[in-house]
């Protein structure tokens, strides 16, 4: 293998991470997405007026789940307990393990799924997480450098802005 094959193949690797990334994004109603990111930006903008705070909410988000883990838990869940009910009660709740595998199997093949209603709730992903995060440590000064003397809705936005230009594999 040469060089260049090795770097081609790392570079497609890349691009098919980063789609697999906006798979729940791209399936979930656009004004659903615009909510989280106003969300995300308000945020932001508190924490770039109380950075004595930053600290705390990078441990919130280390907690925080998002909407691939909390599909996973519903998933398990629901298989576990139609297996369960088939088991203890009728076969016919052998359906239930079923439906949920299918449902699974789909979201991970296209990213859709029927509870991206969860989305609606306000829960991200994990990319939308990651980005947050890298936020508030450039409102820390942790990277890169903000304007000095900007409003905090102003500096809220180019932390945003840096996080959304972060590299693919800085995940903070």
């Amino acid at each position: 293998m040469t060089p260049v094959t090795v770097i081609q193949e790392d570079v497609m690797a890349q691009a098919e991470v980063a789609a697999t990334n906006q798979r729940v994004r791209r399936n979930t109603a656009g004004q659903v997405n615009r909510r989280i990111e106003q969300r995300t930006l308000a945020r932001l903008a508190y924490f770039a007026e109380h950075p004595d705070e930053i600290d705390e909410r990078l441990a919130e988000l280390d907690a925080e789940w998002d909407v691939e883990r909390l599909i996973e838990a519903e998933g398990s869940a629901t298989i576990m307990a139609g297996v369960a009910l088939g088991v203890l009660g009728s076969r016919r709740w052998l359906a239930l393990p079923a439906f949920a595998t299918g449902m699974l199997l789909l979201h991970n093949v296209q990213g859709w799924y029927p509870l991206l209603v969860f989305r609606r709730f306000g829960i991200r992903t994990e990319g939308e997480i990651a980005q947050e995060r890298y936020a508030l440590l450039a409102l820390r000064g942790d990277v890169g450098a903000l304007e000095d003397g900007a409003s905090p809705s102003v500096r809220a936005k180019q932390a945003l802005a840096m996080a959304e230009r972060r590299p693919a594999a800085a995940v903070y």
